[in-house]
């Protein structure tokens, strides 16, 4: 037996353990990426229930009205830019308001809609817009099309939750 083979023959019999071992972590890697991404796909937005709009929150949003509309751009570390829309929210109806979403509509010269985001401005992050309160809001959308007309977006309530 030459001096450098029994090593050689420990070296083999090591590399299935050690890649037996590294596919577990990567398994087991991979396990915990999976259940993170679902645990976030599931508490998201996109799982979030629409909230109700029949026609008692038809009729109370009338009575809400948004004002004071500021458009802002920024730009964030990854040079990505965004459009802030900001302005106040009041509740001129008798009622409080406990969660409430609206849709956003940016329109091109032809006045047609070309992009509609929907953003939830109160639930339970925030608290109730009491009746006859005012509110700030303030969201951000990303990716303003070029055929945006430059004007305000109309907002509009698409679900209401009151008390």
């Amino acid at each position: 037996m030459e001096p450098g083979e029994s090593s050689y023959r420990e070296d083999r019999s090591r590399l299935p353990i050690a890649f037996a071992a590294g596919l577990v972590i990567v398994l087991i890697l991979f396990g915990g990426i999976f259940l993170l991404t679902r645990k976030i796909h599931s508490t998201g937005p996109a799982a979030a229930a629409k909230l109700p709009f029949g026609p008692a929150e038809q009729a109370y949003a009338e009575r809400i009205h948004f004002t004071d509309l500021k458009l802002a751009k920024a730009t964030n570390f990854l040079n990505q830019e965004f459009t802030y829309v900001a302005g106040t929210m009041t509740n001129d109806g008798v009622r409080d308001i406990k969660a409430m979403d609206v849709s956003i509509e940016f329109r091109d010269s032809l006045h047609q809609v070309i992009l509609r985001d929907s953003e939830h401005l109160l639930g339970r992050d925030t608290p109730a817009l009491t009746a006859g309160q005012r509110g700030t809001f303030q969201v951000s959308v990303e990716h303003l099309p070029a055929e945006w007309n430059h004007e305000y977006p109309a907002i509009r309530v698409t679900g209401l939750v009151l008390e």
